[in-house]
């Protein structure tokens, strides 16, 4: 990087801002998955105007920006393959405002997300969207890719909660887009132009966010099979019956097994399928009355076994099992490809039956995990980078899985984004017509294609 570029950047943010050797480069060279390239430099401002002036500075000497958070994307979205500026959220950190009125909370793009939910429930209030990644993950990061979680089957994604942004845009202007009131037809909806964008469009420094009261009571079970169909005929069972509980998430034998020997929290491992399933409300008698009508449907759908958890501690325990999943495959491979297919729901016994089948063609683990209630499957392959072959292998792999997703009439991600992983399939998903559309509003937006080069839209 020009030393003169430097100090006018270390001009903008401070001296502390501005990230230069090799180490430093090397700690954001990298996000969630096994992608990784140096940026030319790391910048970490601390308010959206100088957000807004490295933004007019890059635009000026052409430096490709790549926006962070914490980096816990699953689709190499922050990952500087152009080099350039790292752009790092995460010292915009603040509440900025907390309306108890409207109900809506103003804050910095690089606030984690579980100490924003933290925050608001010391008020009785609730943001519900809650990514695996919940504990490290930001605020703007999951904007970006319009991140999901088990809650998202009652309660909607990110972008439902999401009521303004401010956005700085590729020229360094900024825009405020959205505001606090609920129903907004005035002009285009910008807001949610930008919501999933993976800082293509504009850098998302600051959001509104709807905020609802929050429940009082959770039961939570934890439901047993001996077959992985029946556990996936199960969801629609209970869906189709008028209920729809806060959480249904899926997993499988593998993932089972992985969490038992990582945790030792007394899971059985000799069977093929689990279901946890929570509903929760304001009143203990409705969401204990919901808890055991779909005890009553898992029963009748050939369940071999269901625990109530007794007590939060119980409930906990199974959470953090279930947010285990991933890092704990670790124990079977050193590599993971974690992906995130979504079909409706009836398609989900169908997909399940086509992923273990791609498995056993390719002879490599298919781990599945997933929000079963919305039909977002997490097939994770399990290999070794370091075997040339299995990474072809794996490539293989993982346009079959994709190509079951839409053969199912589904789609290629539900939540992780398309980052540069999943950009060789999105014609094949939303067809010519629609990525020549989202081509032109990148043109117009990044004339000069500084913002996350490489990502989402297709060259």
């Amino acid at each position: 990087m020009d030393q003169q570029i430097v100090k006018l950047l270390k001009k903008i943010v401070g001296e502390k801002g501005v990230l230069t050797s090799p180490e430093d480069l090397a700690v954001y060279s990298y996000d969630g998955t096994f992608e990784e390239c140096n940026p030319d430099i790391v910048v970490l401002p601390e308010s959206t105007d100088q957000v807004s002036q490295v933004v007019k500075l890059a635009a000026k000497e052409r430096i490709p920006i790549v926006t962070r958070g914490m980096a816990s994307g699953l689709a190499a979205a922050s990952v500087p393959f152009s080099g350039g500026i790292a752009l790092v959220m995460t010292r915009m950190d603040k509440v900025v405002e907390l309306d108890l009125e409207n109900a809506i909370v103003h804050v910095e793009a690089g606030i984690v997300t579980a100490d924003l939910q933290t925050h608001v429930e010391k008020y009785g209030l609730f943001y519900p969207p809650d990514p695996s990644s919940i504990r490290h993950s930001t605020i703007g990061g999951n904007i970006a890719c319009n991140a999901g979680g088990p809650r998202c089957l009652k309660y909607g994604v990110t972008g439902d909660y999401v009521l303004g942004l401010t956005v700085v845009l590729a020229d360094g202007s900024i825009l405020k887009t959205g505001g606090k009131v609920i129903k907004d037809v005035v002009g285009y909806d910008l807001k949610s132009l930008f919501t999933g964008s993976e800082g293509t469009l504009g850098i998302i420094t600051e959001a509104l966010l709807k905020l609802i009261a929050k429940p009082q009571y959770a039961r939570t079970v934890l439901v047993e099979f001996s077959s992985i169909e029946d556990a996936s005929k199960t969801v629609n069972e209970i869906l189709l019956a008028g209920i729809v509980p806060a959480t249904l998430e899926l997993m499988d034998q593998t993932a089972i097994n992985c969490i038992e020997e990582a945790m030792h929290i007394g899971l059985p491992t000799d069977i093929a399928a689990f279901l946890l399933i929570e509903s929760d409300g304001v009143e203990l008698e409705t969401t204990t009355q919901e808890i055991k009508s779909i005890a009553k449907i898992c029963e009748k759908t050939g369940a071999t076994k269901i625990s109530l958890a007794k007590d939060e501690s119980e409930r906990a325990n199974l959470w953090k099992a279930r947010r285990s999943i991933s890092p704990s495959l670790a124990r079977l491979s050193p590599n993971k490809l974690g992906e995130d297919i979504t079909v409706p729901r009836s398609a989900i016994p169908e997909a399940v039956k086509r992923l273990k089948a791609i498995s056993q063609k390719y002879g490599l683990p298919i781990v599945i995990f997933g929000h079963a209630g919305d039909g977002n499957l997490h097939p994770n392959i399990l290999f070794d980078k370091r075997d040339p072959e299995q990474m072809k292998t794996v490539e293989l792999m993982v346009a079959e899985e994709f190509e079951v997703a839409l053969a199912l009439g589904g789609t290629l991600s539900g939540e992780h984004g398309v980052g540069t992983l999943k950009r060789p399939y999105m014609e094949k998903a939303l067809g010519e017509v629609s990525v020549g559309i989202q081509k032109k509003i990148k043109q117009v937006l990044d004339p000069l294609n500084i913002l996350n080069p490489g990502k989402v839209i297709p060259d």
